[in-house]
């Protein structure tokens, strides 16, 4: 049976979401239906239902904490981390399920942790081999097919199905690549494609020794644990990897933290500052083969990776949108926001204007005082009026 277009346009309307209205208009429209006499922006009582409302609704649909929790499944995908969530099946899925784990656990995840560790091992020596070359234009080539060989390792070891669009937009040398976040595999992925200059903390271990091998093969820039907090020199280095154009693009997350792909949250305005060309890239997983998101808070990196490898498979869409450049007049903040947008909308996102650090902060002083500056914006402009109003009548002459 099929609806009809007025009933296509009913179901629409409804689920829809109306264009929000400001403070003031919510005020009048609360005071309204309270048939309240006067309807002037000015202190009432009744103002205080208004922000309760809020507090509520703000508990009940919490945009940020949705965005840091694994996405909900419409249908059991015989994982073992979903079984809970779907406890009614019968015996013909439990028995699925239970050749499930067999296949994943006794098959899958041991030749993928083979393959893995195969490829790290040829990554690290060849790299370390390649950074000893004297010839920079020969070392530069050869680095960048190591890299290539060991992003596309760890690829397939994820049992990664990867589609790229629009590839006439790639990254050029000489530019910042910037995407959204979701897990630190996001750079596999996308490096899959091409090779890029990766920005990061100088770690220990083992992952101390594959950044000590990158960086001998390949123009790659660590900070140290302290330079990290300084914002001048972190905009220089960048500024002057993206000036040389014989050196491969900067990678940069600008969201600081792992989203779970349902929305993007604010850009850091730190690389729209430097003002090169910017390349957007949109990537969304589908979550009904495995949980690509990394809750930090929750799981441990080697945790998150053996999870990744114990699913089915890692099956995401990469699109790469045309360059941007900052416009006149625009800010960095505005550069962001612009380009925030554009990757949302590609991707099908959710464009959040929330800052990711809301994952293990609290909410800043600078939020509430806004609601309460547009508050007080409406009271002040009734004083204003009324002052207005009292200065006319008592310079206007009374007449006969």
């Amino acid at each position: 049976m099929t609806l009809s277009a007025k009933q296509k346009n009913r179901q629409f309307s409804i689920l829809s979401k109306s264009k929000p209205l400001s403070v003031q208009e919510n005020m009048q429209e609360l005071r309204s239906s309270a048939h309240s006499r006067r309807s002037e922006p000015q202190f009432d009582m009744g103002d205080v239902i208004y922000f309760c409302r809020k507090g509520v609704e703000s508990i009940i649909d919490d945009e940020v904490t949705k965005s840091f929790s694994a996405q909900e499944l419409e249908s059991w995908n015989l994982l073992t981390r979903s079984i809970r969530r779907f406890p009614h099946r019968g015996l013909r899925l439990t028995l699925l399920w239970g050749l499930g784990v067999l296949i994943r656990y006794g098959i899958l995840l041991p030749l993928r942790v083979i393959l893995a560790v195969t490829g790290i091992f040829l990554f690290v020596i060849l790299s370390t081999s390649v950074g000893f070359l004297p010839n920079s234009k020969l070392r530069f080539f050869l680095g960048e097919k190591v890299h290539l060989m060991g992003y596309r390792f760890c690829v397939k070891s994820l049992t990664a199905f990867i589609t790229y669009h629009n590839s006439e937009n790639r990254p050029k040398n000489g530019s910042i690549c910037v995407a959204n976040h979701t897990t630190p595999l996001d750079v596999i992925i996308l490096a899959n494609d091409r090779c890029y200059s990766l920005v990061g903390q100088v770690h220990r271990g083992l992952l101390g020794l594959i950044q000590r091998a990158m960086v001998k093969s390949s123009p790659h820039i660590w900070f140290e644990r302290a330079e990290v907090k300084d914002r001048h020199l972190v905009a220089k280095r960048l500024c002057d990897h993206a000036a040389d154009k014989t050196k491969q693009p900067i990678l940069i997350f600008p969201e600081g933290t792992c989203v779970n792909n349902t929305s993007v949250m604010m850009f850091k305005k730190g690389s729209f500052e430097i003002g090169c060309t910017i390349f957007p890239v949109a990537i969304k997983y589908d979550f009904r083969f495995g949980d690509a998101y990394w809750n930090s808070s929750k799981f441990g990196l080697v945790h998150h990776l053996l999870r990744i490898m114990s699913s089915w498979a890692l099956v995401c869409s990469v699109w790469y949108l045309p360059p941007m450049n900052r416009e006149e007049g625009e800010d960095a903040v505005q550069f962001a926001k612009r380009v925030k947008a554009a990757l949302a909308a590609q991707a099908g996102l959710a464009d959040l204007t929330w800052d990711g650090g809301l994952k293990r902060t609290k909410v800043k002083d600078a939020f509430k005082e806004e609601q309460q500056r547009l508050y007080s914006e409406i009271l002040l402009k009734v004083h204003q009026t009324q002052k207005q109003e009292k200065c006319f009548e008592d310079e206007t002459p009374e007449g006969d």
